[in-house]
């Protein structure tokens, strides 16, 4: 299998782990200290007098590095092939060790395997330290994470100083390293603390919002079941009532047939023979068609609002509904044709009015277009419960979303540290 192909597999290994939240306790490298690494240069050139010398202060010890002082000559990988090895990934990388050389450190480049492999490789062949420099000319050096490599030193540099230094080594110009300790930094960013705060907070949010929901909707079950358990008892009660209540047959000569008498308030039309009309306990008289499934659901008189089931002594502590002009609509809806002829009787006979119903102190009835208000209320209460689904919904998706991109934040950190 390629590198590519290994690193390709690690990477989607690696974001498996961070998405499930099981990737180790050093996945950012920006939370995590490190020290930096004082590193100075001799160069000795043949045929001139003082030799160059050069200091990098930029340097960065390994986070798994003994963090100490060590000098030597610095080698780089001999050629594999015919071809220059700067990475030192082969299995068959060799260094040339002069006899005369007691310490040396290995020059290697970042790439194509982890840390822990180069430094391994160097550290067989006897390198008392490793310089990595990197593979990306504007990057900073990193916090390079390389457990089980023993004491051997490993320090990582710069790009642009890596390559000076092998410049110098592929013309075979002996080049000596100094590496000193330099200054703890603390860690930076956005630190493992920070990230388990936000999680955690995260996670007590959802879980609040998830209790609300579920507390919410009981609630409105809750609310539900006991209204219909009202309603039901209220329709029952009423039709006990509306059975005890007077009907009778209008016959002719009654003073129901009178002009002057006054028009059922329901339907606006006067009583004709052989309708069939309902009196309630405060003598109101209307149509029996018209007031029975009012008083189904009201059992109040649609005129005076006087309580039936009070009056008539069957469940004297029951209320009744009280919004008669919004109900009045809804029950002449069933009534329309008649009711447009009526109200069509009364705009061409300016001599008949609504009497009855300004006395009685209910409002007139409106036009068709005037019911609206019943089923926008109802659209009101079914956007709100969307709204909220919805709402909660938006959370967990922003939170799953959010925990991806830490994911992949931390991915990129760890590569740094592992690549």
């Amino acid at each position: 299998m390629s590198g590519a192909a290994r690193a390709g597999l690690a990477r989607l290994a690696a974001l498996t782990l961070l998405t499930c939240g099981l990737w180790p306790a050093r996945a950012d490298n920006a939370s995590q200290e490190y020290y930096t690494a004082l590193i100075n240069v001799t160069v000795q050139e043949p045929g001139r007098g003082a030799p160059l010398t050069f200091r990098i202060d930029r340097g960065r010890y390994g986070l798994d590095s003994p963090k100490a002082e060590v000098r030597g000559q610095v080698l780089a990988p001999l050629p594999l092939h015919g071809v220059a090895d700067h990475l030192g990934c082969d299995p068959q990388t060799r260094f040339f060790v002069p006899p005369n050389i007691k310490q040396w450190i290995a020059l290697l480049q970042r790439g194509n395997c982890t840390f822990k492999e180069k430094i391994s490789r160097a550290a067989f062949h006897n390198a008392v330290a490793v310089v990595i420099y990197n593979n990306k000319s504007k990057e900073e050096p990193v916090t390079m994470t390389h457990p089980g490599t023993g004491d051997i030193i490993a320090v990582m540099i710069t790009e642009l100083r890596g390559k000076d230094i092998l410049s110098y080594l592929e013309k075979n110009i002996s080049v000596q390293m100094t590496i000193a300790v330099g200054t703890r930094m603390p860690p930076k960013n956005f630190s493992r603390g920070s990230l388990v705060f936000v999680s955690i907070s995260f996670i007590v949010l959802m879980i609040i919002s998830s209790a609300w929901l579920i507390f919410y909707f009981i609630q409105k079950i809750r609310y539900t079941n006991a209204r219909d358990r009202n309603q039901r008892r209220l329709g029952d009660a009423a039709k006990k009532a509306i059975s005890k209540l007077t009907t009778r047959t209008v016959k002719k000569g009654d003073k129901e047939t009178d002009p002057d008498f006054d028009h059922c308030a329901v339907c606006i039309e006067s009583y004709k023979q052989n309708d069939v009309v309902r009196i309630l306990p405060c003598k109101h008289v209307f149509h029996k068609s018209c007031v029975d499934p009012w008083l189904s659901e009201h059992c109040t008189c649609p005129m005076c609002k006087l309580n039936i089931l009070k009056a008539l002594g069957i469940v004297p502590n029951m209320p009744c509904t009280d919004n008669v002009a919004f109900d009045m609509e809804r029950l002449t809806r069933t009534q329309a044709v008649n009711r447009r002829s009526a109200l069509g009787d009364l705009s061409s006979d300016s001599s008949l009015g609504l009497e009855p119903l300004r006395t009685s102190g209910i409002s007139p009835l409106p036009q068709d277009g005037e019911l609206t208000p019943r089923t926008g209320e109802i659209n009101i209460a079914v956007t709100k419960e969307w709204f909220i689904i919805a709402s909660f919904g938006l959370l967990s998706a922003l939170t799953l979303c959010y925990m991806i991109i830490r994911a992949t934040a931390s991915l990129n950190a760890n590569e740094v540290e592992w690549f």
